[in-house]
């Protein structure tokens, strides 16, 4: 394979003298790049929409959803995984991610483990089942840990994404859905981790957000399925209490303790005078739907 031809090895014409610039014409550079990100993930909304519908119908059915990436493209994978759970609730094994080269390779760059084409297949093969979403991230569209991931994904039943920064990707052709942000070449030639990555950034946060609202973790724009473990989380679902309980903060601590901390059913005990008991049920009832249960 010619890599020189890939859209995210070639050179910037725009940034060929970076070596040569003061510090503020470097970082003045570097923000035009960046400025293009927003709008190449904006012209990707259609099949970000399809993939989201696909991860919601896989989730509302008992499926899973995974990650499976390389270099920076798996670590993006591993951090939105690690977010879900505080964030909206989700269990643990809901969201996973799967990295080229195993945990280690998360803090310490271990490049030769995107080739791992092997690998990828065996851990699709022990964790993913059909029914399934894999998304495979590969900035390059080229990786073969991701390749191979894509390729026993669709083996066992699951339904794939490709979430690339090279349209025509020979991965696609094992992809379901396509999402390939066009965001040129890098300030510097190859290194994925800027705009490539920035862009990855936002198209994963834009697949997790819009599948956990649509699954109901959202109740307008407020984190209600969050999980109070820390001083500021506890006052975060304290505030959410009271303003959607329409109780006073001193009475929110109290409520929110007989719920057991969860924000959902504290709020629905606060509105309807139930107990914990009545608001757990008739929000299981509602397929946690905080606004299905208010009415």
């Amino acid at each position: 394979m010619d890599y020189s031809k890939l859209p995210t090895e070639k050179q910037n014409r725009r940034t060929v003298s970076l070596d040569t610039q003061s510090v503020e014409k470097i970082l003045r550079l570097i923000d035009q790049e960046d400025r293009q990100v927003p709008q190449a993930v904006a012209r990707v909304h259609r099949p970000l929409a399809r993939a989201v519908q696909l991860i919601v119908s896989s989730l509302k059915k008992g499926g899973r959803l995974f990650f499976f990436g390389a270099g920076t493209s798996g670590r993006l994978g591993v951090l939105e995984a690690a977010e879900c759970p505080p964030t909206f609730n989700t269990p643990p094994g809901l969201v996973q991610a799967i990295m080229a080269g195993g945990k280690k390779a998360v803090f310490h760059s271990q490049e030769g483990a995107e080739d791992r084409n092997r690998e990828a297949r065996h851990q699709v093969r022990k964790r993913v089942r059909k029914g399934n979403v894999v998304v495979g991230i590969s900035a390059s569209g080229v990786t073969p840990f991701v390749s191979g991931a894509l390729q026993e994904a669709r083996k066992k039943g699951a339904k794939t994404i490709l979430v690339a920064c090279n349209l025509s990707s020979p991965l696609r052709k094992t992809a379901d859905i396509l999402i390939a942000p066009k965001t040129g070449p890098e300030v510097i030639a190859g290194s994925t981790r800027l705009k490539a990555a920035t862009a990855t950034k936002l198209i994963l946060n834009r697949l997790t957000v819009c599948s956990m609202v649509r699954l109901g973790k959202v109740y307008g724009n407020w984190m209600v399925d969050l999980q109070p473990r820390s001083k500021k989380l506890r006052r975060r679902a304290l505030r959410i209490l009271s303003e959607l309980g329409r109780i006073p903060d001193r009475k929110a601590k109290s409520i929110l303790q007989r719920a057991r901390n969860r924000t959902k059913v504290a709020i629905l005990m606060a509105r309807k005078n139930l107990t914990y008991r009545e608001a757990s049920t008739l929000l299981k009832q509602k397929d946690g739907f905080l606004r299905r249960a208010l009415k």
